[in-house]
């Protein structure tokens, strides 16, 4: 896991991640219709969603995968540019949006479905037995599953030297970046009082799996622990059932608790059902943010890169965070009402505009960048009334 997930080299590339929840556009209320879904999708559906699909990536190089509620993915390539990654982003947003809109179906705009209770739209072995575990453990794993989008950015780890550096600046960040962008105040047709109801319940699904990593000098290392320490969720060689019994952990399975000797494979595939805000998978892949509307995507994007340009950036922002660091449920909750969290977004976002140059953005990408992050700066500092703590 060490040389796996923490894979160590210099940082180079970005990458995203975009969930969307998806609706009948005359009636967001009405339950998906997964055939529609897989006719609007045709060719760039998933093989989850339909079997004999090829999975053809859309024009901008993303494949579409599909999630357990019918929740639509686009995941990019790696890119070496952040322009590059914005315009390829655009490009296929521009075409996923396009093919939903002649079955009659929309991109969700919001990081948790407002409209629908959960429902699981895919049925196969690894969300059957996901499903099957959380329906053990209370109603936040299902809801993680169906009604759910997050907005996911991936960055390098660095070399040996910056990895516990940038990974604990991503933590220490969370809470604030979380509010700044929180979109997910409606579930299941109800309004919840909390300002990101997606990381409510994605922290609440089942905590060994879900919370945020431990920071400190040796991140892997503690990574290593917490993975083989967490209950397995598939087991996926006793027939068309993956249900694994109890709490059975990895390491209880190395130990002889479930047959045969699991691989490194087996361990890739736990890997999967870790569900951090930071998952380490040979790249930093920072999951904590709410999924925000088709057109308003690339400022969080971008802060994000920005932020972690270079390691006096980083080293600044472990700074800016310091007033929020670990209060991931209290800007869940309340959002920039809270004052560190308010304080520390501020500091993040400020920061992060002034190092957008580092970016190399032609100006049609970086305008609309920096409006946006301008009008978040401006709504946290107004939250302190003007002044920061």
């Amino acid at each position: 896991m060490a040389s796996v997930c923490f894979k160590h080299g210099p940082p180079r590339y970005v990458g995203a991640e975009i969930e969307w929840t998806v609706h009948h556009a005359h009636d967001r209320c009405q339950p998906l219709d997964q055939e529609v879904l897989a006719r609007a999708l045709g060719p760039h559906a998933p093989a989850t969603l339909r079997p004999d699909s090829p999975n053809l990536p859309l024009r901008g190089g993303s494949p579409v995968t599909v999630e357990p509620g019918g929740q639509v993915e686009i995941s990019t390539p790696p890119k070496t540019t952040t322009a590059d990654l914005l315009t390829s982003v655009s490009t296929d947003i521009a075409q996923l949006t396009d093919l939903l809109a002649v079955e009659g179906l929309e991109l969700g705009t919001a990081g948790a479905d407002p409209y629908r209770p959960p429902r699981r739209v895919l049925d196969t072995p690894r969300y059957a037995a996901m499903n099957s575990r959380y329906d053990r453990l209370g109603p936040d794993g299902v809801a993680m599953m169906c009604s759910t989008a997050g907005l996911q950015v991936c960055l390098d780890t660095g070399e040996a030297g910056q990895v516990a550096n940038r990974w604990n600046a991503l933590h220490a960040l969370g809470p604030a970046l979380l509010a700044a962008f929180a979109n997910s105040s409606g579930l299941a047709g109800e309004p919840t009082g909390w300002a990101s109801v997606r990381t409510r319940v994605v922290l609440g699904a089942e905590p060994a799996r879900s919370s945020p990593g431990e920071t400190g000098d040796d991140p892997a290392a503690r990574w290593a622990r917490r993975v083989l320490d967490t209950p397995m969720i598939c087991f996926r060689h006793g027939g068309d059932s993956w249900d694994v019994p109890g709490d059975i952990t990895f390491a209880d399975w190395i130990g002889g608790a479930l047959p045969g000797v699991p691989t490194t494979e087996d361990l890739d595939y736990h890997l999967s059902t870790m569900f951090t805000p930071v998952r380490p998978r040979g790249y930093f892949e920072v999951r904590y943010l709410d999924s925000q509307p088709s057109d308003d995507w690339s400022p969080a994007v971008a802060l994000l890169i920005a932020l972690f340009s270079a390691d006096d950036v980083v080293d600044a922002v472990l700074d800016a965070a310091a007033p929020a660091a670990g209060r991931w449920l209290p800007a869940a909750r309340d959002g920039l009402d809270d004052p560190r969290v308010a304080a520390a977004a501020a500091a993040a976002l400020e920061l992060g505009l002034r190092n957008t140059h580092r970016l190399g953005l032609p100006p049609e990408l970086s305008e609309p960048v920096i409006d946006s992050l301008d009008r978040r700066l401006a709504t946290a500092t107004a939250k302190l009334g003007g002044k920061t703590l």
